[in-house]
């Protein structure tokens, strides 16, 4: 669904969005439809970080555990110096 809507821009920022959507090869509401949108999930990944790092989760490290665990695990199944799957 597409909604209409009359929104007010700055001369500097409708000419800044017309060229950015020209260089994607994409119309002014196209882009300022994706733009928009990406600001949003900016703002729910932002807050989630931060509610992660209230939390005092560390994910990062908990990954990079993760991936040596599978590495030894990889190493004791299928002996070391194994890149990709055959």
């Amino acid at each position: 669904m597409t909604a209409k809507v009359t929104l007010s821009f700055s001369d500097e920022t409708i000419e800044e969005a017309r060229r950015f959507a020209k260089r994607e090869g994409l119309s002014l509401s196209a882009w300022m439809d994706q733009a928009a949108r990406e600001k949003a999930l900016r703002e729910v990944f932002t807050a989630h970080a931060e509610a992660v790092a209230r939390a005092g989760l560390d994910l990062e490290s908990a990954a990079l555990a993760d991936a040596r665990e599978a590495a030894l695990v990889d190493d004791a199944l299928f002996g070391g110096g194994r890149t990709s799957a055959a």
